[in-house]
């Protein structure tokens, strides 16, 4: 059994374990409003589709091919049909996994895979098309999204219905790392930027999704998803042109990954802080996490890495301290420093309209932080609208997936309508 180095033992933590099981409780019912009342246990992984229970490190669907192809981002490696989620779903859309080329941190061609969806009673041809970027889903190889939604549990399942149900096409990315030996590289821009525009192109080059090349496209996401799809908004006048983009929704964005980290340690978002720290590690090897850990940290790191998703984030590590788990810390040496302002919103504008929106008492990512970014974007002179929620909620940053989702719809409706946006900057 894992131990504690120092401090009291794990269940003699005085931290507020009522928080805990509030803020699970939430994620619980944000993903439960998303399934079909009516699913048994078991039925939605034996039905047809994709990976079923199978996660990618025993899927060989998951595995980059060695070399890769020759080819562009965006171009599809390998695709298989999957189920868009439980019945509810499964009745709006049809869905499939795609493994695609994207671009790693280091400019370097990668695979990554994901989930393109698309309406059932719709011409394709003239879907428009919504990148959703999802939030945290944990480090271990069976985490992945596009797994998620194939078993149906998705916990942003209720925003995609919706903009199912809008008739929008959907393409959802994993983000990098996903397979057998996962390396996924958390909250690192350069890393999610790109794998969230390559899903679109993969999503228009996909032929039995029959998505037009020309098709509007629209960004969302919340949280991680949040961060990914501003990134994604920063990097697409260059790296993908070609996109006719529309608009950006984000909301509870970690914009600067020193604001948001800091607050978590002790807290019960620690695992997150420590998936951030595995996450730079997996872009950036040179950081070497490990010349950092202790023994404790070693088999907490480790544990993450082989088994924990978000549930477990927040669960096992809850009210841990970084300084249990190392010698020495590593975000204060000059490398990982370096190496986290890399990788801070808002140094770079976007050429499309952009809304923002934030639980002033979020509990996990900091309001003051995406506050600055709407202050930086507005005097980078994007066309920014914010809001600001007061949330009554044990848990303000979970319960914000679904009570933000209605504005979301409305301003890609909007923009998709080609309605100008109401900057409030």
């Amino acid at each position: 059994m894992r131990k504690v180095e120092s401090g009291v033992g794990r269940y003699g933590r005085s931290f507020r374990r009522a928080g805990v099981v509030a803020s699970i409780a939430a994620l619980a019912l944000v993903a439960f409003t998303g399934a079909a009342s009516g699913q048994e246990s078991g039925t939605v992984a034996e039905e047809g589709g994709g990976a079923g229970l199978a996660g990618p490190g025993d899927d060989p669907f998951y595995q980059p091919p060695d070399p890769l192809p020759d080819a562009e981002p965006g171009d599809i490696i390998e695709s298989r049909p999957s189920k868009a989620g439980p019945p509810t779903a499964r009745e709006l859309a049809d869905a499939w996994q795609v493994q695609y080329l994207s671009t790693d941190a280091h400019g370097e061609a990668n695979a990554v895979t994901g989930t393109v969806l698309v309406p059932k009673d719709v011409d394709p041809s003239q879907a428009p098309i919504v990148g959703l970027a999802p939030g945290t889903h944990g480090p271990a190889a069976e985490c992945a999204p596009s797994r998620m939604i194939d078993v149906g549990a998705f916990y942003e399942q209720n925003p995609l219905n919706e903009s199912l149900r809008q008739g929008y096409a959907v393409a959802v990315p994993d983000y990098e790392g996903y397979h057998e030996d996962p390396r996924t590289t958390y909250m690192v821009g350069s890393s999610m930027g790109p794998a969230t525009l390559d899903v679109i192109r993969a999503a228009q080059r996909l032929p039995d999704a029959d998505l037009s090349a020309d098709a509007p496209v629209a960004l969302r996401g919340y949280s991680q998803g949040g961060a990914a799809a501003m990134w994604a908004g920063q990097m697409q006048p260059d790296y993908a042109p070609e996109l006719d983009l529309v608009g950006i929704a984000g909301g509870g964005v970690p914009a600067d990954l020193v604001q948001v980290s800091l607050p978590l340690d002790g807290t019960w978002g620690f695992g997150v802080l420590a998936y951030g720290l595995i996450g730079l590690d997996n872009a950036y090897p040179e950081l070497d996490l490990d010349s950092y850990l202790n023994e404790a940290g070693h088999e907490a790191f480790a544990e993450m890495s082989d088994g924990a998703c978000t549930v477990e984030l927040l669960t096992r590590y809850a009210g841990d301290r970084l300084q249990d788990y190392t010698h020495q810390s590593p975000v204060v040496q000059p490398d990982w420093v370096e190496r986290i302002e890399e990788n801070k919103l808002g140094e770079v504008g976007v050429d499309v309209p952009v809304y923002l929106y934030h639980a002033s008492n979020d509990d996990l990512v900091a309001f003051n932080q995406a506050s600055t970014l709407r202050e930086d974007y507005c005097a980078l002179g994007v066309d920014v609208t914010w809001r600001q929620f007061d949330v009554e909620s044990p848990a303000p940053h979970i319960t914000m997936i679904n009570i933000g989702d209605d504005p979301v719809q409305q301003f890609i409706a909007d923009r998709l309508a080609g309605e100008p946006a109401r900057s409030n900057c």
